[in-house]
């Protein structure tokens, strides 16, 4: 490896860090690239992890900071959250990668719909859903969330991001600060299953670590500054690009 791999793991990783903590899908950028860099796909799975770990290290400090953290909300949400992540990040059963890929894809599509045609759901919320414990569909919602979370990471964020708003009632601006706790909690439980297969190569992950954590204090401190309306609009591109990316890598 040179220092030109390196330099581009970080710019990857801020660039996943940012888009991650706004948004999701971050990891379509540093999966691809850790495989480019000789990486076999399940060691590439594992060796995100420790950058996304450290990079919703900061994001959670950087929210919890600016008082938009309901931590009391996120830790009840999480804990069927890191029981799906514990699941998806032990399936060993065969997947038609493609048919999971188009699925994902045609799921985005229709969430960035969503979004634009009901933004008083996206940016208002609904206190009153995310007041005491979770209901049974909501503990089924991030239990399911949570297995593919644990099983691929790409995407985790922006189905969080549906279950925290249109599920649980939050804007998104303190979906987004509970999104990463969420995260945060879960892939420590997935990363010591990776690490326990032999799939993390931690010195790469670590100095992706320094872009994605770079990319996440940038992106919460816009999230709060700027409000809703601007998360909206990142989210409603991120989703439609990550959705368009997943469809045409199922067609190559």
């Amino acid at each position: 490896m040179t220092w030109l791999h390196y330099l581009a793991l970080v710019a990857a990783g801020f660039g996943a860090g940012y888009i991650n903590t706004l948004a999701g899908s971050g990891s379509l950028l540093t999966l691809p690239l850790l495989i480019f860099l000789g990486l076999p796909a399940p060691v590439a799975n594992g060796t995100n992890r420790v950058a996304i770990l450290l990079q919703n290290v900061v994001g959670v400090t950087s929210f919890h900071r600016r008082k938009v953290l309901d931590v009391r909300a996120g830790a009840w949400l999480a804990l069927p959250a890191i029981a799906g992540a514990i699941a998806g990040a032990r399936i060993a059963v065969e997947i038609d990668e493609s048919v999971l890929r188009a699925t994902i894809g045609v799921l985005m599509l229709v969430m960035a719909g969503v979004i634009l045609l009901r933004p008083k759901r996206w940016l208002e919320g609904r206190k009153d859903r995310h007041q005491g414990r979770p209901s049974w569909l909501q503990v089924l919602t991030f239990f399911a969330i949570g297995v593919y979370g644990g099983f691929i990471q790409a995407g985790v964020g922006i189905f969080l991001l549906a279950g925290l708003v249109l599920g649980s009632g939050f804007d998104l601006v303190r979906a987004n600060a509970v999104k990463v706790f969420i995260v945060l909690c879960f892939t420590a439980f997935a990363l010591v299953v990776f690490f326990l297969h032999g799939q993390v190569r931690w010195d790469l992950g670590l100095v992706l670590a320094v872009g994605n954590m770079g990319g996440a204090w940038v992106a919460a401190r816009m999230a709060v500054e700027r409000g809703v309306e601007f998360v909206r609009w990142v989210l409603v591109v991120v989703v439609v690009i990550s959705g368009l990316a997943l469809l045409w890598g199922v067609g190559r």
